[in-house]
C-alpha cells in the first residue's frame, strides 16, 4: 500500500502499519480532527461477507444483549459505506455488538464511518477478530491463512504481528489439512485443538476422531493411539497361490527323482516362470553344477 494511503487513512493504515501496532480501537490518536460518531438505523447496517468469525455462541450473545439493554452500546462500530447499496453500511469491526443489539431490539447504533476498500476491510476484520474475539481454532487458522494468501506474508511475519510463536501459527494452519468431518467436530467443540493436532499425523484421523468423541479420550490418549497407528507395520496381505495343475506337479516329481533334489516350478505368466532346485549340502550343489555343465 502506498505511503499516501498510510498518511490519509488513520485507522485503516494498511497491513504493515496494523501489524506494527495492532489496535483498531477508535481511541487511537489521529492526525487532524477525529470523525464524530453517528447514529445509524440498525437495518441499514450489514455484516462483512469476509468476516473470519463464522460461529457466534448464542449464550455469549444473550449476555452481551443483556448488557446492551442496560447500558447501551459503549463502543461504536466501525463501518464503511456499502459498496453496492447506497445509504447502507457494511461492518468493518463490531459484528458481535451488531448481532447482540438486534437481540436487544435496538433501532439504531453508534458508528464511526471510515473509507476502506475491500482489502483494507479484510485487514481490519482479520486483525480485530484475532486480537479481540474468542475465535475457535479453525476460525483463527483460516484468518491466518487469509492474511498469508491475500497479502503474501510468511508464517514468521504473521507470528511477529500477532505476538504469537511461529509454532503456534504453524500448528493452527495444519488443522486445515484435517478431513472435513474432523474439522466439523472441532468447530462444534466436540474435539479440542489439542485433540485435533494429535490426529494430523494419524493414518485414519476420522476413525480416531470418532473414537475420541465416543469414548471421551484425553489428548494424551489420542497422542498415544496416533503414535501406535503410525508405528503399526503395514504389510500387504499375501496373494493366494494359484493351484498347480496335474502336469506341473508330475513334472516336479520327475525332475526331483532324476536329480535327487527338491524341484519346484512356478508359472508367473503365460509363457514364463521359475524353476527352483533345493540342495541339502555343498556336495549336492557341486553335483547339480556338474549336471548342468554336462548339458551344454
Amino acid at each position: 500500500m502506498s505511503e499516501k494511503k498510510v498518511e490519509r487513512r488513520g485507522l485503516g493504515r494498511g497491513l504493515s502499519a496494523l501489524m506494527a501496532d495492532i489496535n483498531i480501537a477508535p481511541s487511537e490518536p489521529e492526525a487532524g480532527p477525529r470523525r464524530a460518531e453517528q447514529m445509524i438505523a440498525i437495518e441499514k447496517i450489514e455484516p462483512n461477507p469476509d468476516q473470519p468469525r463464522r460461529e457466534f455462541q448464542p449464550e455469549a450473545l444473550e449476555e452481551l444483549a443483556a448488557s446492551i439493554r442496560e447500558k447501551g452500546v459503549i463502543q461504536p462500530l466501525i463501518v464503511r459505506a456499502h459498496p453496492k447499496k447506497p445509504g447502507h453500511y457494511e461492518i468493518v469491526a463490531g459484528e458481535r455488538r451488531w448481532r447482540a443489539s438486534q437481540l436487544a431490539r435496538l433501532h439504531e447504533l453508534p458508528v464511526i464511518v471510515r473509507e476502506f476498500d475491500d482489502v483494507e476491510v479484510l485487514e481490519v476484520a482479520i486483525i480485530e477478530n484475532i486480537q479481540r474475539a474468542d475465535l475457535n481454532a479453525l476460525e483463527e487458522a483460516q484468518a491466518y491463512r487469509q492474511l498469508m494468501e491475500r497479502f503474501g506474508h510468511t508464517q514468521e511475519k504473521v507470528a511477529d504481528a500477532m505476538s504469537k510463536s511461529r509454532s503456534h501459527i504453524a500448528n493452527l494452519l495444519r488443522l486445515l489439512q484435517l478431513p472435513a468431518e474432523v474439522q466439523d467436530l472441532l468447530r462444534e467443540g466436540r474435539l479440542s485443538a489439542g485433540h485435533a493436532r494429535a490426529m494430523i499425523t494419524a493414518p485414519d484421523p476420522v476413525k480416531l476422531a470418532r473414537e475420541t468423541v465416543q469414548k471421551g479420550l484425553s489428548v494424551r490418549e489420542v497422542e498415544r493411539l496416533s503414535k501406535q497407528a503410525q508405528e503399526k507395520p503395514r504389510t500387504a496381505a499375501p496373494r493366494p497361490k494359484a493351484e498347480k495343475d496335474a502336469d506341473t506337479r508330475a513334472l516336479e516329481a520327475d525332475l526331483s527323482a532324476s536329480i535327487g533334489m527338491k524341484v519346484t516350478i512356478d508359472h508367473s505368466g503365460e509363457n514364463g516362470g521359475t524353476l527352483t532346485v533345493r540342495y541339502g549340502s555343498l556336495d549336492d550343489l557341486d553335483l547339480l553344477c556338474q549336471a548342468i555343465s554336462g548339458l551344454r
